[in-house]
């Protein structure tokens, strides 16, 4: 039960205007579950990238190439190979010139890496579960580091037949006034996590969309918002700059 298919299903018939980070990576679902976990991390580094969302049992590929990352990278693999997954805020922290954060971020474990001639990294993250923030870390590295209480999996994850219906048919409008070519005998092979959550990931929503994508209560919760979403977005197709800030 791969989500692959979700964005290896989805071609761009034509050239789209830029959405700040490039091409959304591809997700990859796997059943990854917590056990036995302590309910708080002492230290989590972080990782803030607009737009880039992870989810518990969903994979993320990612290019590190600035320096402070290439760093937490490595302080990573040394420790116990986990880093927040973060979206900023379009405003700086309290006391401080760098972005504010949202409370809600995901624990990813670096499931693979490849480390480049040139000090870059290829990773893969694995989605663990989601954290809220307790507190920033005063630390003298170059990346940033919290301290953070793990948070419950949801373990209601199967739609309803009629939500899962809604969604398929508002993806499919989404796609062809976006322009994407769309493999749907594959799309409605994926199990409904898979499928809300793979959408949640690669949809081209703004970074408040998106953070309200990550922190919805529920599978259910989150499809209806990703239809409205995608009504919205939809409905405003072609503008500079379309977002729910």
């Amino acid at each position: 039960r791969s989500a692959a298919a979700i964005a290896q299903a989805v071609r761009s018939r034509r050239p789209r205007r830029p959405l700040g980070i490039g091409p959304a990576p591809p997700p990859v679902r796997d059943p990854v579950r917590m056990t036995q976990a302590p309910s708080v991390i002492g230290r989590l580094s972080i990782f803030p990238l607009p737009g880039a969302l992870l989810f518990p049992g969903m994979h993320l590929p990612l290019p590190i190439f600035a320096p402070r990352y290439r760093a937490m990278i490595s302080e990573s693999m040394a420790r116990d190979r986990r880093i927040g997954m973060f979206q900023p805020l379009n405003k700086p922290a309290t006391g401080g010139d760098r972005p504010g954060l949202y409370d809600i971020g995901c624990v990813g474990k670096i499931a693979e890496v490849e480390a480049l001639d040139d000090g870059r990294y290829n990773v893969v993250l694995e989605g663990v579960a989601l954290f809220r923030v307790l507190r920033e870390l005063d630390v003298t590295t170059p990346f940033r580091q919290v301290e953070a209480e793990l948070l419950p999996i949801d373990g209601d994850d199967a739609l309803s037949l009629g939500r899962r219906s809604s969604l398929e048919l508002e993806s499919r409008r989404f796609a062809d006034r976006q322009g994407y070519a769309v493999d749907w005998e594959a799309v409605g092979r994926l199990d409904d996590e898979s499928l809300v959550n793979g959408i949640a990931q690669i949809a081209p929503f703004d970074t408040a969309a998106k953070q309200a994508l990550l922190e919805a209560p529920d599978i259910e919760t989150r499809a209806e918002l990703i239809i409205q979403l995608m009504q919205f977005f939809g409905r405003h197709d072609g503008e500079d700059k379309v977002t729910l800030q």
